[in-house]
């Protein structure tokens, strides 16, 4: 049996809360150019205010709590990987390395054959 998923509609609240969150990034951003005079540490502490102010404004949006519960299962499936040994890692980085130069070889000889059987046979370029 499949589950509908429900997806929430954005309302003017939400809407104008991400809007306040790109006016900080932006006013951020203003600002740190417009401080340069005041010296780099206030230009940095400026900006990372501003972000800071403008990622917590986004996150009381709904969009901003979708963020984070999508982060907490993303978090949560990344934990129930089942991680191959080193030993596991190796001989599967060896069976690649193996495969590239067999497939290598195959269409460098490939591309001779074709080469030689184009241009001397059919053509005869190279006599």
């Amino acid at each position: 049996m499949a589950t509908q998923q429900v997806e929430t509609v954005s309302t003017s609240a939400d809407k104008v809360k991400l809007g306040v969150a790109a006016l900080l990034v932006v006013g951020a951003v203003v600002g740190f150019y417009l401080l340069s005079k005041q010296g780099a540490v206030i230009q940095w502490i400026a900006l990372l205010a501003g972000l800071v102010a403008a990622v917590a404004v986004s996150m009381t949006s709904e969009p901003g709590k979708e963020f984070v519960a999508f982060g907490r299962d993303a978090w949560r499936e990344a934990k129930k990987v089942v991680w191959p040994s080193r030993k596991e890692a190796m001989q599967m980085t060896a069976y690649v390395f193996g495969f590239v130069v067999i497939m290598a070889i195959f269409l460098w000889t490939t591309d001779k054959l074709l080469e030689w059987a184009i241009f001397d046979l059919f053509l005869g370029w190279r006599k």
